[in-house]
């Protein structure tokens, strides 16, 4: 069934075709360790910069309820941004744009996920699986260490983690040639890369 979902008429002939998906399991698993070599890589320089201007109980105090929920919100927001990046960038790559694109959650693993229903080529396909990594991770983590923000370091390490399934695509795919294409598969995380013979 879902086979009959995938837009892949132009690699009837001519092309090897090969399904790479990552187990969402591990993925979460490998978030999970990577935790804290994350939280170091980002919290050392913010002290370093910021120890003579708030004690560590200032750089992890939220000051209000008004406070934790203003950043429950913005969290919730950027598994939206997250989702919204991956869709914007493909979309940028895909010949249909954004009518290619669709978002839903995979209930079983409460996690959402951003599906592009046409094939691109591994390069582009690459692109949009980082992005997200860049602009919802380590953008807000660089502009935390600057500003002295805990709550936007706090947004930079989740994302980064939560990037841990696309970088675990992004290897998969990364010894491919780069002109060859990736197909996202519609239901499973990962794709069916298609190799010129």
């Amino acid at each position: 069934m879902e086979e009959k979902n995938l837009n892949d008429e132009p690699f009837k002939e001519g092309y090897e075709k090969e399904l790479k998906t990552i187990d969402i399991v591990k993925a979460n698993q490998k978030g999970l360790l990577i935790m804290i070599p994350v939280f170091l890589l980002y919290f050392i320089p913010f002290y370093l910069i910021w120890k003579n201007s708030m004690s560590i109980k200032e750089m992890l105090a939220t000051d209000s309820w008004l406070s934790f929920f203003k950043w429950g919100l913005i969290f919730v927001g950027g598994v939206i941004a997250h989702e919204l990046v991956h869709g914007i960038t493909w979309a940028l790559f895909a010949k249909k744009g954004f009518r290619s694109i669709r978002f839903g959650v995979m209930w079983k693993m409460a996690t959402p996920y951003c599906h592009c229903k046409e094939p691109l080529q591994i390069k582009h396909y690459l692109i949009g699986a980082i992005t997200p990594f860049i602009f919802v991770g380590l953008i807000p983590a660089i502009y935390a260490i600057a500003a002295g923000s805990t709550g936007w370091l706090l947004f930079g390490i989740f994302y980064t983690i939560g990037a841990i399934g696309d970088f675990m695509i992004i290897d998969l795919l990364r010894n491919e040639k780069m002109t060859d294409y990736a197909l996202d598969h519609p239901s499973e995380a990962g794709c069916y890369v298609y190799r010129k013979l």
